[in-house]
């Protein structure tokens, strides 16, 4: 396994969302321009059973793949378990905008604390099986009801996060930790993402970390992905350190 990357100063992290196999040829050809960038270690957001139809204990080369990652020094992290949200329909107006119009995907957002826990309880179960380290829990679209809070403050893992943060566990304390995301459904998403990303980029020149939260719609698209591409190597080039989130968190 690599040496773990030291930092000096300011970092970058890569992070891929929604990593499961119906989305790895979403994502290989990307990963491989990357790693010939150099060392440039990789957050994966792995989903145990993405959607429903696609159990890891059935994704044997795809398994492999990610033994491979952790070997070259990238991180695993549990990214919901389906990655759906199968609960009932919404129940106000900020629930329907919230589940039907953000996203269709915030499996975490409206769960109780049973649920939360019995689903957190069998990804951690999965990365156990596939001895897979795991420290930290991303919510699918950083959407988490106060069960699942409840729930994470009670488990042996080490982060969570939304958008701007990360938060140690267990008692939820915020580490500021910007990051870039797209939203790449349409055309006018995927020009409006560009242009917000890149204000906000300028704004984060002094920030000590930049996350980047890459998904896989954004590889369907080739200015997307050429937006990724073009963002990682000019903040490596401006000096900023690439490392998975667990190894920056651990130096804060």
């Amino acid at each position: 396994m690599p040496e773990p990357l030291s930092c000096t100063g300011q970092s970058v992290l890569l992070v891929l969302h929604d990593v499961a196999p119906p989305t790895w040829p979403d994502y290989q050809a990307f990963v491989e321009t990357v790693d010939a960038l150099g060392n440039i270690p990789i957050t994966w957001l792995v989903v145990p059973n993405f959607h429903k139809q696609a159990p890891l204990a059935r994704a044997d080369a795809f398994r492999r793949q990610l033994d491979r990652r952790l070997a070259r020094g990238d991180e695993l992290a549990l990214h919901g378990y389906y990655h759906a949200d199968d609960g009932p329909p919404p129940h106000s107006p900020r629930d329907y905008f919230m589940r039907r119009i953000y996203t269709v995907e915030g499996e975490f957002y409206d769960l109780d604390h049973a649920t939360a826990l019995q689903r957190l309880q069998s990804g951690m179960a999965t990365f156990q099986q596939f001895g897979w380290p795991l420290a930290g829990f991303v919510a699918p679209a950083w959407l988490m009801s106060e069960g699942t809070r409840r729930a994470l403050s009670n488990l042996p893992l080490r982060y969570t996060s939304d958008s701007r943060h990360l938060y140690r566990l267990p008692d939820f304390a915020p580490v500021a930790a910007p990051g870039l995301v797209w939203s790449a459904r349409s055309a006018w998403r995927r020009g409006l993402s560009r242009v917000a990303c890149e204000v906000y980029v300028a704004q984060l020149e002094q920030a000590p970390v930049i996350r980047l939260g890459v998904h896989p719609v954004d590889m369907r698209h080739a200015g997307a992905r050429r937006y990724w591409l073009k963002t990682l190597q000019q903040l490596l080039e401006q000096g900023r350190t690439p490392l998975t989130k667990q190894a920056w968190l651990a130096q804060q």
